[in-house]
Order: structure tokens, then C-alpha cells, then sequence
């Protein structure tokens, strides 16, 4: 008989698929570059750890080791720091995922707000494995679930995903200041969104994040029926947050909508970049493994060249 701890994290552990894992360390590429470049890659704070040359004083956050604490500070302060030394490359790494109405899409079979979930869950554990502070926020309008980083959070992280389900209007704007104003140290974050607003709200949405020095990346997940259009048949439309309904005849917008849809993705590429902040896109109907090691080889080249 299970016990309650034990079954909680086998409820989240299902969203690291080990199909999808098994493949991930089978590949040489993937292998290298998750391991030693992904993520350790991707630590552009300065190198702090357990040398035994201090560096620096930081504020405690839930899950830090108590033996880091400066108890001498503590006595003439009355607030908690933990000691830094040189020469750790741990980060925090955050995955925000969005769960709001329109992530529930899904035209074969696995809605978009699963995909998210398996891409969050691959993330985080990789991070962990790394021994990175890992922590999840989900949002729709508002922030729904939040798990600071901490090397202990990742069961916690992936029981807030088991639980997320998208079914409110959503928007990035608040959430995402709402989490600038959490994460008091830099770190990774790494947004997983459809990103159903405007490319210039999006990007003013993140520039935040980019302000108080976050390494930010934004995968952006659609599903393959939201850019081709397949539809055929004259019928009502609904809009998931809105619930409003459009009366549509496919054949005559197929080939606008495709424009706008190709216009939105390169506006996004474009003004993302702009801002220093990696964007890929993440097609639902390509499995998760593949789509990683698309991004992953992609960003190994763009290292190559700068």
C-alpha cells in the first residue's frame, strides 16, 4: 500500500515522461548540451558556491540550508542572510506557465496546456538533476500557484503542475510583473505560453524580467491547427476565454489568417530578440523530445557564432 507522500509524487512524476527522458539521454547532442551547456550554459549570474572564499551576503529564501545563515549578522540585524562563496554555478531556474482558457486547444489529442505541462516537468527535472533551485508558477490572469526555487521543490513543483488546469481568461502583463516582484534574485526563467496577445504587449510584458537581469526564455506552444487553419466546413468558432462565438467560413480566411499568423510569430522572433530573450516555437503535434532537441541544437550553433 502506497503511502500519501509516495502516491503524491507519483502523481507528478507522470508529467516526466520516461519515454520522453530515455530518448533526451540517448542523443549525444542533447546529452552534452543539457548536461553541460543547456543548463549550465545558461548560469550567466555570477558563479557563486561552497568554496572557502566568501563572495557576497543574500537574503534567505525557503529551502536554503540553515547552516548557511549568518547568525552573527542575524544578532545585529534581525533578519536572515546566507553566506556566498566563490566558484558554484547553480542558478534558480523558474518555469512560469501559463494555464489560462485558451491552453485547453488541442486538434489531436494532447491540448496544448498538456504539452506544457511535460515541457515544464522535462525542465525542472533536468534543472534538479543539475542541482539548480528550481520553482514553477502558473497564472492565468493572476498568479494560481507559486514554488519558490529551492534545491528541496521540485516534488512541490511538480504536484502544482498535477493540479493546474486552464479555464479562466488569462493575460501576461500582471502575472509576470507579479513574479518580477517575487524572484528577488537572478536567475533563469523560462516562460511557456501561446502568447494570445499582442507581439509589443508581450514583449513589454517580459521586459521586467529583463530588467532585474533575468536570463529569460519564452516558448512559445501552438497547436498545429491553430497556424495551418484546416477546417473546412462553415461553422461557429468559440472563443476558449471568451466563450464569444464567430460564425466562419474556413476557405475564404484560410489564407489571411495564415498571414496573420506567420506575421505574429516573426513580430514576436523579432521584438523578443530585441530584448535579449531567446524565443522558440514549440509545435504541439512534434514530440516533446524532438522539439527539445531542435531548440537545444538551434541554441548550441548560436553560441558557436557568438
Amino acid at each position: 500500500m502506497r503511502t500519501g507522500e509516495q502516491a503524491q509524487a507519483m502523481t507528478g512524476a507522470r508529467f516526466v515522461d520516461p519515454k520522453v527522458l530515455a530518448r533526451l539521454n540517448s542523443l549525444e547532442l542533447v546529452a552534452r548540451t543539457v548536461v553541460d551547456g543547456f543548463i549550465n550554459g545558461l548560469h550567466r549570474a555570477p558563479h557563486l558556491g561552497f568554496s572557502l572564499d566568501f563572495a557576497e551576503h543574500r537574503g534567505y529564501e525557503p529551502g536554503d540550508d540553515l547552516r548557511r545563515v549568518d547568525w552573527r549578522l542575524y544578532a545585529r540585524t534581525d533578519r536572515f542572510y546566507v553566506k556566498q562563496f566563490e566558484a558554484d554555478s547553480n542558478a534558480n531556474v523558474v518555469v512560469v506557465l501559463d494555464v489560462s482558457a485558451s491552453m485547453r486547444f488541442g486538434s489531436r489529442g494532447m491540448p496544448k496546456i498538456e504539452y506544457g505541462r511535460y515541457l515544464a516537468a522535462s525542465l525542472l527535472y533536468f534543472s534538479h538533476q543539475q542541482r539548480d533551485r528550481v520553482g514553477l508558477v502558473t497564472f492565468d490572469r493572476r498568479i494560481i500557484s507559486y514554488v519558490p526555487p529551492s534545491a528541496k521543490h521540485l516534488d512541490f513543483a511538480l504536484f502544482a503542475l498535477d493540479r493546474a488546469e486552464a479555464s479562466r481568461e488569462g493575460e501576461l502583463a500582471a502575472p509576470l510583473l507579479t513574479t518580477t516582484e517575487r524572484l528577488r534574485r537572478r536567475g533563469i526563467v523560462v516562460l511557456v505560453s501561446d502568447l494570445y496577445e499582442e507581439p509589443d504587449r508581450v514583449a513589454a510584458a517580459i521586459r521586467p524580467l529583463r530588467f532585474r537581469g533575468h536570463d529569460v526564455i519564452v516558448f512559445h506552444l501552438l497547436d498545429p491547427a491553430e497556424r495551418d487553419f484546416p477546417f473546412d466546413e462553415a461553422s461557429s468558432f468559440e472563443d476558449l476565454e471568451s466563450g464569444e462565438r464567430l460564425p466562419v467560413v474556413p476557405e475564404a480566411l484560410r489564407t489571411e489568417y495564415r498571414e496573420l499568423v506567420r506575421r505574429h510569430i516573426e513580430a514576436l522572433g523579432r521584438l523578443l530578440a530585441d530584448s535579449r530573450v531567446d524565443y522558440a516555437l514549440f509545435d504541439t503535434s512534434v514530440p516533446l523530445d524532438f522539439a527539445l532537441f531542435r531548440y537545444l541544437a538551434a541554441r548550441e550553433r548560436l553560441r558557436r557564432v557568438r
